[in-house]
């Protein structure tokens, strides 16, 4: 009688576990690890003795290092397995400012324009300055908040604008019938170009995606949005907090929604023009 053959695996097929895809551990990618649910962005990989691990941040700052071991990870719901991120071929073409635009090895910033960008509030103008502020520093353009556009029209007066001397003004939540949309109707100065964003606040021009979130929550009518929004999600209600960790998700311009990137660079256009 012929003696039967085994393989060295004599697990049955419906027993075997499905290999997980290889996923880079690439900065800022937002994972869950499987055994404690802890879920954050991709700070550092590092390799040690015990084999390679990645440091993890979530939404209030908090740091934990996983080892990174094989089906150890969930990305929108799939089991993966990190890996470590395959180092960067040296020069692939132009280096890119934050907002796409070819970067000017060692250019210096130009001596400012007498035209400005006014913004609404600090946010509005640390959320611009992250992502165009190389852009902004090479054609010499200052950017300025205004704490509120209420005062519009008087601001746009006092500022005199010019030809040589443009103005330009991103304002929240431009909508049609809002208040905002009516002052900026007041606003006619041919040197002065008004555009606005949908969103309430600038924080909504983040992807939710690059902070770690689903979607930005509904706050009702008459409540403080930006606490609203830190209760929605489980936040400490301190938003000056809750902005630097929003701000600190904004790595370049694919970090923002399209609304605000094309009014931005509208605005850009029009004061070096």
């Amino acid at each position: 009688m012929r003696s039967r053959e085994y393989g060295p695996d004599l697990t049955p097929p419906w027993k075997k576990t499905a290999p997980a895809p290889e996923v880079p551990a690439d900065p800022d990618l937002v994972v869950e690890e499987v055994t404690t649910g802890f879920c954050g962005a991709v700070i550092r990989c590092e390799k040690t003795a015990q084999g390679p691990t990645v440091t993890l941040e979530d939404r209030f700052g908090k740091h934990r290092v996983f080892p990174m071991e094989p089906r150890g990870f969930l990305l929108e719901g799939r089991v993966v397995t990190l890996v470590r991120p395959r180092q960067q071929a040296a020069a692939r073409g132009p280096a890119r400012t934050a907002s796409g635009s070819v970067a000017v090895p060692g250019a210096r910033a130009r001596v400012a324009r007498a035209g400005r960008i006014y913004v609404e509030g600090r946010h509005d103008a640390e959320l611009v300055e992250r992502v165009w502020g190389d852009d902004l520093r090479i054609e010499g353009v200052v950017v300025e908040y205004l704490e509120g556009i209420d005062d519009l029209p008087a601001i746009v007066r006092d500022f005199s604008p010019a030809p040589d001397a443009r103005l330009g003004v991103l304002v929240d939540h431009l909508v049609p019938g809002s208040k905002e949309s009516r002052i900026a109707a007041e606003v006619t100065d041919a040197n002065v170009l008004v555009v606005g964003h949908p969103y309430i606040d600038v924080w909504e021009a983040v992807k939710p995606a690059s902070v770690g979130i689903a979607g930005w929550p509904s706050v009702p009518h008459g409540q403080d949005w930006k606490k609203g929004v830190c209760r929605s999600l489980g936040w400490p209600e301190n938003t000056g907090a809750a902005w630097q960790h929003i701000l600190g998700r904004v790595r370049s311009y694919k970090d923002v929604e399209p609304a605000l990137l094309g009014r931005v660079e509208e605005l850009i256009d029009f004061v070096t023009g």
